[in-house]
């Protein structure tokens, strides 16, 4: 699906990274028996280190501190919400939401509406989609949109496939009514036939936790995995990335009268150096338009990896002025979805890292 919305702007962002920072080295005991698989992970995926986050620390943890710093630095008064809307498949609990529970720490108002979206890599997309039509309807003015996942959490510590690829990190974004003409293009798609590719099988109401979830096994590259962790088939996920993205990056330009030339950075999800260098190259574009040392220093970070990349890789930029930015998510679902909008000046755009 297509939508173009006419009065809505970004005007702060806040993203905060799990406390601990690991390297490819810190995990090199998981290939003691095969070093040359280590080395062709350093080399071709191209994460240099990942923020993760320890037990006990949450999403819910993550976000609450990008909020928390979002607030208090643009000086916006929590009673101006009018919602907030959580993006994150890594909740604290089956119920209540984590907006719920956000709305609650925050002292948010009670007019304010709450409640979450599970969704992954694609999903600040589809948030930020979200809080725009609520914006665009006239029912709110300030949308506070939260996305963020600790998936390392989902993955077993002995998978030589997952562990050395994803972050955690929680971020906050304040999405306003706009009165000027600030149109902003959106393109939402799904694959459900393709969910395989990356799943957590059990735990959920279809299999639910038990003995027989509990089982290791083990894969033919020597990755540990139960029923209960995160499975990413890797070339799954890389060959539907390079099917779709560029088409769907080339039809937004074209809904939104757009050339790749008027685009001053693509910001995609930061799954990896890798990824990002085969995306720029088939949408041939320059790859210092295509932001990617996210990916780099702080890992696959799922639904908060785009707004870390405008953070980090942006943020001074976008602090002071003007720039049209074309942000796309992709993965877990099948679900991807792009927006093209103009960002900045924002004063308030900051990247940090949680502290226990």
């Amino acid at each position: 699906m297509q939508a173009r919305f006419d009065h809505i702007t970004l005007s702060a962002l806040s993203v905060c990274t799990g406390p601990e920072t690991r390297t490819l080295d810190d995990d090199a005991g998981l290939y003691a028996d095969s070093p040359g698989q280590l080395e062709r992970m350093r080399s071709m995926v191209g994460i240099d280190r990942r923020h993760v986050a320890p037990r006990g620390v949450t999403t819910l943890d993550l976000c609450e501190a990008a909020a928390r710093n979002l607030l208090s630095a643009a000086e916006i008064d929590p009673g101006t919400i009018d919602a907030v809307l959580c993006v994150t498949q890594t909740p604290d609990h089956w119920q209540p939401c984590n907006a719920n529970l956000l709305h609650g720490r925050l002292a948010l108002p009670k007019t304010a509406a709450a409640f979450d979206v599970n969704q992954g890599c694609s999903g600040w997309v589809y948030g930020l989609y979200l809080a725009a039509a609520m914006l665009e309807a006239g029912g709110a003015r300030r949308v506070l949109l939260l996305a963020g996942d600790t998936v390392t959490h989902c993955i077993h510590p002995r998978d030589r496939a997952t562990v050395p690829l994803f972050g955690d990190a929680g971020s906050a974004a304040l999405v306003e009514r706009s009165g000027e003409a600030t149109p902003a293009w959106f393109a939402l798609h799904s694959d459900g036939t393709g969910h395989g590719a990356i799943k957590v099988p059990a735990g959920g109401f279809r299999q639910p936790s038990g003995p027989d979830t509990c089982v290791e096994s083990t894969a033919e590259d020597g990755s540990v995995r139960t029923p209960e962790s995160l499975f990413m088939s890797g070339i799954e996920v890389f060959n539907f990335t390079l099917r779709e993205e560029p088409g769907a990056v080339r039809e937004l330009l074209a809904f939104a009268g757009a050339e790749a030339e008027d685009v001053d950075a693509f910001v995609f999800h930061q799954a990896n150096p890798f990824i990002l260098k085969n995306l720029a190259k088939r949408l041939r574009l320059p790859e210092e338009k295509v932001p990617m040392d996210t990916a780099r220093r702080f890992g696959n970070q799922s639904s908060a990896s785009v707004p870390a990349a405008l953070a980090h890789d942006l943020g001074r930029i976008l602090a002071r002025e003007r720039r049209r930015v074309l942000c796309s998510g992709f993965g877990v679902g099948l679900s991807w979805a792009s927006c093209l909008l103009d960002i900045g000046p924002a004063p308030h755009i900051r990247i940090f890292q949680y502290q226990l």
